[in-house]
């Protein structure tokens, strides 16, 4: 009489890695076995992006300095009638517009550099767009002040 043989037990594949993921039992990467690996750092991308994004913070805060001024457009309005909600308007416009496109600037340039994509065009680009924030406001208040010209 013989004993029947045991076949061992086989290990189960861990919780954690679904099937058809790297790290899974069976997994095929695209290279044939490979997982696919991640982009490489673009090291003076980041170091070029950083500076850009630091000049564009200092360039808000100049663009948002000179929006104050715009308050001084009512200063012929003594004896023209000037519309005083444009002028107040573009005076905020002036000073908020600029950090609200940094802001924007700023994430997208930290999201483009955390996927490892290049991202030094991001604050050239948001430095175009922190100037056009500001030429906006002087439009808004020289419309509220009769006369002006830009």
């Amino acid at each position: 009489m013989s004993t029947p043989e045991h076949e061992p037990p086989v290990p189960a594949a861990p919780a954690a890695v679904a099937p058809g993921y790297p790290g899974a039992a069976g997994y095929v990467g695209p290279e044939g076995g490979e997982p696919p690996a991640k982009r490489p750092v673009k090291t003076l991308d980041v170091v070029i992006a950083i500076v850009l994004l630091v000049a564009d913070g200092v360039l808000a805060g100049l663009a948002s300095v000179m929006g104050m001024f715009l308050v001084m457009a009512s200063d012929p309005c003594g004896n023209l009638t000037c519309d005083g909600s444009l002028i107040a308007i573009g005076w905020m416009m002036g000073m908020i517009l600029p950090w609200v496109a940094f802001a924007i600037t700023a994430v997208a340039a930290i999201v483009l550099m955390v996927k490892r994509r290049l991202a030094f065009w991001v604050p050239l680009a948001g430095a175009v767009l922190i100037v056009l924030s500001l030429l906006l406001a002087f439009v808004v208040t020289a419309a509220g002040v009769p006369g002006s010209s830009l």
